[in-house]
This record gives C-alpha cells, structure tokens and sequence, in this order.
C-alpha cells in the first residue's frame, strides 16, 4: 500500500479538470518564516512582559532577586495541545481481532499509557444514514466512552471520499442523487483494478446534506470537553486534499473547485467555533484550492497536520515555519515490532527515523498507528523493543512550561514577582498563555495572558504580577491555563518540583 506516495510517474493519469484561469484565492508557494498571516490571536489583559531593569535610572523592579527557580519535568505531561495520540479506527475501519470484540480491542487501545489522546478516522456514511439525524456506528460510541473512562481527549476526520472501501463514503441518500465523476484504475494506492470515482462535491445536494450533516454533529460536540481537535473536510482520498495520480479533479474548473472548498470550510469554521479544525498541508496537486483552505486556517487560529513526513518538502517548509501559535499534528504509521516492518538502515529502525523528524518540524502531535493493522498488542510489541525514541518525544514534544526563575520585589510599597517563563518542548503554545499568581484564601489573584505562541522553546519570556500590599509571596501559587478560540482549558507545568492535583505550583524558597 502506497498511500501518500506522490511518485512523478503519470503513466496511469487522466485529465480531468478544465485547467486553471482567472484564480481567485490560490495563494502562490511562499516562505513561511516571517509571512503576514495577519494578527495573531487576541490577548486579554495582557501581562507586563518587560523589559525590567534592577538599577537606576530605570528602576521598574528595584533590588529584586531570584528566590525560587524550577527544573524541567522527565514526566510525561498531558495538556490539552500535546501529545502522542491513539488511533482506534482508519481509513479500513477500526480494529478486528481475531476472538476479541471490538469493545476489548478498543478499550486496549484507550488504556494504553503511551498515548494521552484518541484519534479516529470514519467516514460520513458510519455517522449518518437519514437525513435530519445521526446514526453514530459503534466504533464511535465506544472511543468516546472509553476516552472517558481513562481521562484522554478525542480527535478525528470524517471522510468525505475513501477508495479503500467498495460504497461511496457519504450516505447512500446522497450518492442516490450525487452525479460521480470517473477518475480511472491505479496500482500507485494499492488497489490495483479498482476504478475510482469522484463525487460532484459543488453539486447542491451534495453541499445542502454536508452543511446539515456539519450542523448536526456541531451541535453535538463543538466545544465539547472530550474534543481535542476536528479535521476539515477536504478534498479526495481519505480527504486528504488530492486524487493522486489522476491530474485534474472532478469539477469543470478551477474556481468551481475553489470556491466548492471555500465555502465548506467557511461554513465549518462557522460552526466549530469552539473546537480547533486542524488542516492538512497537502500541497494542491488536485487544483482544488489547498492553499487558499490552508491560509484561511492560519488566519482563523486553527492547526495544521500532515499525513506523512517524508515526502513533499513544502509540507515541512509550511509546518516548521508555522506561526508560533498554530499547533501541528503529524500522522505518520509506526512498526507494529513484526521483523519485516522494523525496516532497519544502519542499525536504525524507521520508526525511530520517522520520530526524530517529527521533532525537527516541532510537532505539538504525533501518531501511535499501525497503519491499516490496529492492534495494542503491535504499538507495544515495537516500543518493548525500541522504548527509547519513543519515551523521548513524549517528554518533548508540543509545548512544556514552567516558570524556571522567580523573581521578588518591592515598589512603592508594593511586593511583586517577575516570572521568568521557559518552554522546554520543541513547539510553541498553540494559543495565547494565561498565568495567574494566587492565594487559597482569595485575597490575593492576579494574572493575565502572555503574547501568543510565548514562551518560545529556548527563549525565555518574563512576566510582572504586582501584589497586595502585605503580601507574603512564599505559600503563593501559580497556576496557568491555555486560551484556544476563546476556550480557556487548564495547563499542568512541566517542572521537576511538586506541583498540585491542580497542575497549580506553590512558591518556596528552595535556593
């Protein structure tokens, strides 16, 4: 199987488009690095980030000192953001077992420690077969309740186009009265002789029973707690955004196309305004509109993915030059430990190669799958064998921060710290900050948020919190939380010291 291999081959390519004139949205290839996105999210009561000089003349914290620092955690921490994540269903259809029900293999799956977050991937038709109502299928009932049970968020995709499967992967109600464009046979995905289709996606009933079918599932889960992240709903296989190797796509142009995925992105971003979208980077070999889709996320403050890692170098370009503030999710298959799937070069299986560059790109993300083999048994049967590359991206990976340096002072009669905030991940915050600086008691809460995406891996970004007057700083505690499309959720830090049930730190002298 050969999924995301894009060869140059075209020997087993149709035309299908009516080429590209007149383009509305296409954004052209550009660098990342410094690219006006426009303005990073919204910052509520921002913090004095500083600078704070000791001395005169500018005295803003006079004879202030360090009187407590922290050290970075080797724990796993599990916020909301970050993580390793546990597919229970592809593109195939969720785990079979032989002699085990699918309520076992995927409870096995939930409880594994590795990963702190679930992902499946269904199909339209598995979550509805009527209009007006959703049908959910058994696998998505069960991921939920199991992600419940043992404390783990959820993310998926729902397919809007799936070759690995004989139905079209929207509802029969739709394909009845959907025209289906032929695209042609390829052995290049590995399903020789299949002949594939493409639905009209700007077809009205198409669009008309998408929009309900968003709405209803919005109304569900949009911001619902167990939620981490929503793809969006793109174009072509496995809704990755293409119809590789068949050039051209099913509509009559490429501005049909474009404003097709335009207007099902809008209509999606309007109703998921709670829970992130994630999109993925696939560059637009389908002429469908990827990179005004891609642009468009950025700008409304949601994430991207990619479903491979090594493949198309503008894919890495656009995710390890991302703004700070918009989380990554990479999804790449593992080794199940099988001999022949270790895939060894130099004494190195490819998982590990595979893990090492998804570092490199500073992935908030990243996928504990055996592709197409969904098994708990395979993901551990791997790590029994080669813990070490695994154990050292979950320690590392997205965003983990603590305050390393605290700092006291007093001015005009007033006490005050100076937190010197580090990120000891390989990415940024993927949303804006929030640290407040508190008492049991109440009497003392201050805080407020840091600029998005700070603090920066390898960077530190420091914070005033003017106190009460008479306030003992030592039996204080900080606490933070993440904001995300206007959703604050709680952060644990990442320190080495004790923190609370709360994730909370309480401030001692320890120097």
């Amino acid at each position: 199987m050969k999924r995301r291999t894009f060869l140059k081959s075209t020997g087993a390519a149709i035309i299908l488009g009516a080429g590209i004139k007149n383009v509305s949205g296409f954004v052209p290839a550009h660098n990342w690095d410094g690219y006006n996105f426009g303005p990073p999210p919204p910052v509520k009561d921002r913090l004095n980030q500083g600078p704070f000089p000791i001395y005169p003349p500018e005295e803003v914290v006079p004879d202030s000192e360090v009187v407590t620092t922290t050290m970075p955690s080797k724990e796993v921490v599990p916020n909301f953001g970050m993580g390793l994540v546990t597919y229970t269903c592809d593109e195939v259809g969720p785990p079979a077992v032989k002699g085990e029900t699918l309520a076992k293999s995927i409870e096995k799956l939930a409880r594994l420690p590795l990963g702190n977050k679930l992902y499946m991937r269904l199909n339209w038709r598995d979550i509805q077969t009527r209009p007006g109502r959703l049908d959910f299928c058994e696998y998505w009932k069960l991921t939920f309740e199991m992600a419940k049970k043992y404390n783990k968020k959820v993310g998926f995709r729902i397919q809007l186009m799936n070759p690995e499967i004989k139905p079209p992967a929207v509802p029969d109600f739709v394909a009845e009265k959907v025209p289906f464009v032929k695209l042609g046979r390829t052995n290049e995905i590995g399903l020789p002789g299949k002949v594939h289709y493409a639905p009209r996606y700007d077809h009205p009933v198409f669009l008309s029973a998408l929009k309900e079918f968003d709405s209803l599932l919005a109304a569900e889960y949009n911001g619902h707690p167990d939620v981490e992240y929503m793809d969006t709903y793109m174009y072509g296989f496995w809704g990755e955004g293409h119809t590789w190797p068949f050039k051209g796509n099913p509509f009559p142009d490429y501005q049909t196309a474009e404003r097709t995925f335009i207007e099902i992105f809008e209509h999606q971003a309007k109703n998921w305004d709670k829970t992130v979208l994630v999109t993925n980077t696939q560059p637009d070999f389908s002429r469908v509109g990827n990179s005004e889709i891609v642009d468009r996320t950025i700008r409304s403050y949601n994430w991207l993915r990619t479903d491979t890692i090594f493949i198309e170098n503008m894919q890495i370009e656009s995710l390890s030059n991302r703004p700070p503030w918009i989380g990554a999710v990479i999804e790449v298959g593992m080794s199940d430990g099988s001999p022949k799937s270790l895939r060894i070069k130099n004494g190195i299986p490819y998982t590990d190669n595979v893990i090492a560059h998804v570092k490199d790109v500073s992935s908030n993300y990243w996928s504990l799958w055996n592709w197409h083999r969904i098994k708990a048994e395979g993901i551990m049967r791997y790590y029994e064998q080669y813990p070490d590359a695994i154990d050292d991206l979950a320690r590392s990976i997205g965003y983990r921060v603590r305050p390393s340096w605290i700092w006291h002072f007093k001015k005009d009669g007033y006490p005050g710290l100076v937190l010197g905030l580090v990120n000891d991940g390989v990415a940024g915050v993927p949303g804006v900050l929030r640290v407040y600086v508190y008492s049991d008691d109440g009497r003392v809460n201050v805080g407020g948020s840091l600029d998005p995406g700070y603090p920066l891996p390898g960077k530190v970004r420091q914070a005033q919190f003017i106190l009460p007057k008479g306030t003992d700083w030592k039996g204080l505690k900080v606490r933070a939380e993440i904001e995300v499309k206007n959703v604050r959720r709680p952060v644990r830090w990442a320190c080495r010291e004790k923190t609370n049930s709360d994730g909370s730190l309480t401030l001692m002298p320890n120097l």
